[in-house]
């Protein structure tokens, strides 16, 4: 077990943070303008909004609930300290995993259902959304049968991520934890690694000005019979509306 948890809890992170990194910073210079979704809505729209919509909800919720108690552990300990803020937040972080499990699956059968999206799905398309189905189904199982996982996930796993990150690796605690956590934990450093060569490497680029910019306000005011009718003979001058 020495070397199973020395490989998976010691050598995957540091591997995984490498990889994100060279791969990162080799995708941004070599294949700067591929920093995207591909987005694939101008295919089919209708299931693209009901399986996008709930995913990206509910995996932000999930994602920063995360990222505050790695980050505020402590914080996190003393609003346990109410079982009823306890409840709340256990209940709502099981709901965002629930309501992005269904919205990622939704994504997933749309894919791969939809004859005009498979001609533009690639191998990678597939294997980042079986991991995250298969990650977030551990998230929901780790949830319902370990409770009060925000309380021990502050206790153990903030301060082994936090040894990580400060290159002194405590892993005791870690190599205690159920094999669903373990796995869970395992499978988050793998999608970390592969982020930079997948559609993922978008929230990377998130354009965060368009929180805060003014709204776009587009008036059309031509006259829709006459703009661009395929019968009005050619004219040298350009038309005024392109």
């Amino acid at each position: 077990m020495n070397a199973f948890n020395n490989i998976f809890f010691i050598a995957l992170p540091y591997a995984a943070l490498l990889m994100f990194l060279v791969g990162t910073i080799y995708r941004y210079k070599a294949t700067k303008f591929k920093f995207s979704t591909l987005s694939s809505q101008f295919l089919e729209t209708k299931k693209l909004y009901w399986g996008s919509v709930p995913f990206h909800w509910g995996i932000l919720f999930v994602f920063f609930g995360h990222l505050i108690a790695f980050l505020f552990p402590s914080y996190i300990l003393l609003w346990n300290q109410v079982p009823v803020r306890l409840a709340i937040l256990e209940v709502s972080a099981f709901i965002g995993g629930v309501v992005a499990l269904i919205g990622l699956a939704g994504l997933f059968y749309r894919r791969i259902t939809n004859d005009r999206l498979r001609k533009v799905t690639n191998y990678m398309d597939l294997i980042l959304e079986v991991l995250l189905l298969v990650q977030i189904f551990l998230g929901l199982w780790v949830a319902y049968g370990f409770r009060w996982g925000s309380s021990w996930f502050a206790t153990v796993l903030s301060p082994y991520l936090t040894s990580i990150f400060t290159f002194n690796p405590q892993i005791d605690a870690v190599a205690m934890l159920p094999f669903v956590i373990q796995l869970h934990i395992i499978l988050a450093f793998v999608i970390f690694m592969i982020i930079p060569f997948t559609r993922l490497v978008h929230v990377l680029v998130f354009p965060l000005s368009y929180l805060w910019r003014p709204y776009q306000k587009v008036i059309w005011y031509w006259d829709r019979k006459k703009v661009r009718n395929p019968n009005t003979s050619w004219d040298i001058h350009r038309p005024r509306n392109n």
